[in-house]
């Protein structure tokens, strides 16, 4: 019985090898059709994924100038406003008390001033026909001066009021679209309490960048976006900022296209950073099978391998491989590149 199993297991050996599972990462390919290309590094522009969002060029905020109650706020977020236009008011219950009390003073100023001149007028008569002496009528005429100077006070004091109180409408300083009017009526607020933000300017795209690329982009530079409408565009950086907040650089691109009905929206963006090495291939020589990138690789004695890559998106039909080939090697196209099962 026992020389019987010999036999059968020394059989079985090179079953078990046939069995074994193919750990190589490259897989035989039988067609060899197709264009090749050898692959060599060139030169190609940096794009660097970079924040961005759709803004204007000035943003301006309505601010309270005068303490009280925000008795009305004409505006919603998504009007429509122009400059000097009113949308709210701001009313403070004893400005008007104020008002009338320096009215009073001044109608009681009036009538000094009414009894110092008669009384003046009286005098001089009385100095004309040698009654009173010169000093009597100096001191009437300084008595009917300070009267009349303190008319001029109390009016002076309710105009000063009255302005104030001026100062509670609240005024649209630019042409634009309301970003946030959200303080509802019947609050009540403060000086410098901003009630309403409203655009000023062009829309544009606001890049906010890591201060390591501060040296790398420049006033001109090209920058590729998806527009919140899911379109793709292209915009050139038109304005550069100065200064560096928390480690990000601020730029402006103009992006034709733009509506302000997106302002605040994030998008994806690249920006370009200067130029570097890379491996290009058109996107005829790349498949797709099952999430995984492969290129076709002509070997040294003539046969093909399907090799995966990683790879990234470029500018235009072509794509950059990361990984996976390397300079020199020969690739061989595809006839239907992209997702194959």
């Amino acid at each position: 019985m026992r020389a019987t199993l010999l036999p059968l297991t020394l059989l079985a050996l090179p079953l078990v090898a046939c069995g074994g599972s193919d750990t190589a990462t490259t897989q035989p390919v039988q067609a060899l059709s197709g264009p090749r290309l050898t692959l060599a590094s060139s030169q190609t522009t940096d794009l660097q994924d970079v924040s961005a969002e759709v803004a204007t060029v000035d943003q301006a905020q309505v601010f309270a100038r005068i303490p009280g109650i925000l008795s009305s706020l004409s505006v919603r977020a998504g009007d429509i406003v122009h400059r000097g236009q009113v949308i709210g008011r701001v009313t403070d219950s004893q400005l008007g008390y104020q008002a009338g009390a320096y009215g009073a003073q001044a109608a009681a100023a009036s009538a000094q001033a009414n009894a110092a001149q008669a009384e003046l007028e009286r005098v001089r008569f009385l100095y004309q026909n040698g009654v009173y002496a010169k000093a009597r009528l100096d001191q009437a005429e300084a008595a009917a001066k300070a009267s009349a100077a303190q008319i001029s006070a109390a009016r002076a004091q309710q105009a000063s009021v009255n302005a104030m109180a001026g100062q509670g409408a609240l005024i649209a300083p630019a042409n634009g679209r309301v970003l946030r009017a959200d303080v509802p009526a019947g609050s009540p607020v403060s000086p410098g309490m901003a009630i309403a933000e409203i655009t000023a300017g062009p829309v544009v795209l606001r890049l906010h960048m890591p201060e390591t690329l501060a040296g790398k982009v420049a006033v001109g530079g090209r920058v590729l976006l998806t527009r919140p409408d899911g379109l793709a565009a292209s915009g050139t950086i038109a304005k550069i900022y100065p200064d560096v907040q928390t480690g990000l650089l601020s730029a402006d691109v103009n992006v034709p296209g733009l509506d302000s009905h997106f302002i605040g929206q994030r998008v994806a963006a690249r920006v370009a950073a200067g130029i570097r090495t890379a491996l290009l291939v058109p996107a005829s020589y790349i498949t797709t099978r099952y999430g995984l990138d492969y290129v076709t690789i002509l070997g040294k004695d003539g046969s093909a391998s399907a090799v995966p890559v990683q790879t990234a998106p470029a500018e235009g039909a072509v794509r950059e491989i990361l990984s996976g080939v390397s300079a020199g090697d020969t690739l061989i196209g595809v006839a239907n590149p992209g997702h194959r099962p």
